[in-house]
């Protein structure tokens, strides 16, 4: 028992003293979600209480050691055990059976609900190295809805799957803000073109993967669209000062993107971007569209090379517009090679794009959710976008970071 008591203790001590620095972490949460979110209550009621719940750990099973109550010969009551792999075990009995209780080991704690002698149900964990984990369990593992808040890293909320955490899945409903991006692709291909009928646009149909998730009819406003402008030093879309014009007319919140080329210097790119491109009062923040293939990287001299000239053209865009620049990168490309630039991931807001039905695992400000949307008024497919957030955190946005 003094064994069990020192584990705990322990595992208690280190989350307690690494909490402090997942405050931030809880209000960023916090502030980009509300109570239609799945989990939020749960995620809300840690940020209170989860200091309390962790020192009140320790005394949990000492409140229980009032233990051994038998009914015949069957376990009934309150009882402590070693399981088959050794861990200590304080909890609840019924009939013989373990309904609940406190696991112990050297790794970590458990408390919740139990079936077959694993933790099956709702409960919460605290492992040696300060994470905290509370949500549904299967057979031992993370299995269903849950969050998962580690020191030194972002909060974790949504689905899991045997210990594999795979995203936050969102509910779409008329209170997101969602947008669109368009090129001269919208326009269409070769010689047949389109207007865009920019007193008819409602987001119609979200993508294959997320259409499924929407509540209700999905009629939802434009509520902001990002244009290409320019790309490379020597292209640009012929479209963009008409649809710009048109998107302002309507009061739409308009930014513009630059797609970067492996082949040419940022600086070069950035100028070329600036000629050929509107900065009005209330425009949304420039973008730097970034989806280079491995083999332009390496051609370009490899990620040094490349962030090298992605700051120069993030640098000389923002001197000139007085906003800081969002990145656009790829999931793939957060995973494969944006820990190599952590003052980029750092010090500049992400739009993502990653398609599927889970929210990106990053901070973000928008999330291109899908690549084959429908828009009313657009023809063809068209990226359908999500900010991050609600109508508050949007008109935030709105007041501090648009061009002034």
């Amino acid at each position: 028992m003094k064994q069990f008591v020192l584990i705990i203790l322990t595992i208690a001590a280190v989350f307690v003293v690494s909490a402090a620095s997942l405050k931030e972490e809880l209000k960023y949460y916090l502030d980009r979600h509300n109570v239609q979110d799945e989990g939020y209550e749960m995620v809300a009621a840690y940020a209170v209480n989860g200091d309390t719940l962790l020192t009140q750990l320790p005394e949990a099973p000492l409140q229980l050691l009032n233990i051994g109550h038998w009914q015949g010969v069957s376990k009934q009551g309150t009882g402590m055990e070693r399981d088959t792999l050794g861990r200590i075990i304080i909890g609840d009995y019924a009939a013989d059976t373990l309904t609940s209780g406190v696991r112990v080991d050297t790794i970590g704690a458990y408390s919740g609900d139990f079936s077959h002698g694993l933790a099956n149900g709702h409960g919460c964990a605290i492992t040696e190295d300060g994470t905290y984990y509370e949500g549904q369990w299967k057979d031992d593992r993370r299995h269903g809805f849950g969050f998962a808040v580690t020191p030194g890293s972002h909060i974790r909320v949504g689905e899991w799957k045997t210990d594999k955490f795979l995203g936050e899945r969102m509910s779409y409903t008329s209170e997101r803000i969602y947008g669109i991006d368009i090129s001269r692709y919208q326009h269409g291909k070769g010689r047949k073109t389109y207007p865009i009928l920019w007193d008819r646009l409602r987001i119609s149909y979200l993508g294959y993967k997320n259409q499924r998730h929407a509540t209700g009819t999905v009629d939802y406003p434009v509520s902001f669209v990002f244009i290409k402008s320019t790309e490379s030093t020597n292209i640009r879309n012929p479209f963009y000062f008409r649809d710009y014009t048109m998107a302002r007319q309507r009061g739409i919140p308009i930014g513009a993107y630059h797609f970067f080329s492996c082949k040419v210097t940022g600086s070069a790119q950035a100028q070329h971007f600036i000629n050929n491109t509107v900065f009005r009062r209330g425009d949304l923040p420039p973008v730097l569209d970034l989806e280079p293939y491995p083999s332009q990287i390496e051609a370009m001299g490899g990620t040094e090379a490349l962030f090298r000239n992605v700051r120069a053209w993030l640098l000389a865009v923002e001197r000139y517009v007085k906003v800081k620049p969002i990145l656009y990168v790829s999931q793939s490309f957060i995973n494969r090679y944006l820990s190599e630039a952590p003052d980029l991931k750092r010090d500049y807001q992400v739009w993502i794009a990653r398609y599927g039905e889970y929210k990106p695992d990053v901070k973000l400000a928008v999330w291109q959710l899908s690549p084959n949307g429908r828009v009313t008024g657009i023809h063809g497919e068209v990226d359908i976008n999500v900010f991050n957030g609600y109508h508050t955190q949007w008109e935030e946005f709105l007041e501090e970071m648009t061009i002034k």
